[in-house]
């Protein structure tokens, strides 16, 4: 019991019984009207009571767990969608991009304006090409063929100094107005200030190892953030996670172990970004999660269950 709803009792009993009764009768018989109570004689007694919502136990939670995702989603910065095909890797969808390409794809994702998809920072002020090469930390040769590269695979348009990101990548605002076909196409969040401050981690000889965390989300379960075969599946008991062999596999990693060092070598803000979870039948089976400080697509109702994981 809260210490307002101990000191609300503590005053009814006080009451002298000739006051409890007038307050009864006031109850059973007041009107409300602009937010203000009258009394049956139209005298304005909003003095004598106070006003609130009356909402279910279940209602309550309801709205702690609502509540508790928005901290969640203003703690790590806000979000902006990012799209992708469910099963199909992102070497598949850009087969000219490199691992680190992906990586910095993945950041840049992160500076996309509200709405218009231009980069700008984020004071509002755009980013032309040359600020584009210095956000992300590049030498001029080594940027420009990247930039070429990012043009060619359609994910970037130039509008004379402007620079507009597709939509089918990331997105922020408001899905009704993306004025883009996405039906064919999934998405999730991903965390603006959790991606940056990865980024600065590892943005040297390690960025191959952040474009893991980009090529993973085909296969993110959205609900569990679990790394499953079925991501589409509703139904917990239905998933079919991917263990540490088959998803070393599946982005080309011929070395298990040299994956597993990378997946732990990967953390924010001193916590793993990637949970290795023991099987329940084969404690050497390692099933994997996602922190969802970075990537997040599911509910409140889930998101607090996967944070304990990584407390």
């Amino acid at each position: 019991m809260t210490v307002d709803r101990l000191q609300i009792e503590r005053t009814w009993k006080g009451l002298h019984p000739k006051v409890k009764r007038g307050v009864l009768a006031l109850k059973e018989n007041a009107t409300i009207k602009d937010g203000k109570v009258f009394s049956s004689t139209g005298k304005d007694v909003s003095h004598l009571v106070e006003l609130g919502p009356k909402v279910t136990p279940r209602q309550s939670w309801g709205l702690s767990a609502v509540s508790e995702l928005a901290e969640h989603e203003k703690v790590n910065g806000g979000f902006v969608l990012t799209f992708f095909n469910l099963t199909t890797t992102m070497a598949e969808r850009f087969p000219e991009l490199s691992q680190p390409d992906l990586a910095r794809l993945m950041f840049i994702g992160t500076y996309v304006a509200w709405e218009t998809n231009r980069l700008q920072y984020d004071n509002g002020r755009i980013i032309r090409k040359k600020g584009l090469e210095e956000l992300v930390d590049m030498s001029t040769k080594r940027f420009n063929e990247f930039y070429k590269r990012l043009l060619s695979e359609n994910i970037i348009e130039e509008q004379g100094e402007e620079i507009f990101v597709n939509p089918s990548l990331f997105y922020r605002g408001e899905l009704k107005n993306i004025g883009y076909d996405v039906s064919h196409l999934q998405h999730t969040r991903m965390f603006r200030k959790t991606v940056r401050d990865l980024y600065s981690q590892f943005n040297s000889r390690t960025i191959k190892q952040l474009a893991i965390i980009y090529s993973i989300l085909p296969f993110l379960n959205f609900n569990t953030n679990f790394i499953v075969f079925n991501p589409e599946e509703t139904d917990e008991d239905l998933l079919r996670p991917m263990n540490l062999e088959n998803l070393a596999a599946l982005l080309g990693y011929q070395d298990t172990s040299k994956f597993k060092r990378a997946l732990d070598t990967i953390k924010v803000e001193g916590k793993p970004v990637f949970y290795l979870a023991p099987g329940v039948k084969d404690k050497r089976e390692k099933k994997i999660v996602v922190n969802p400080s970075i990537v997040y697509g599911g509910d409140a109702k889930s998101l607090a269950g996967i944070k304990l994981l990584f407390s």
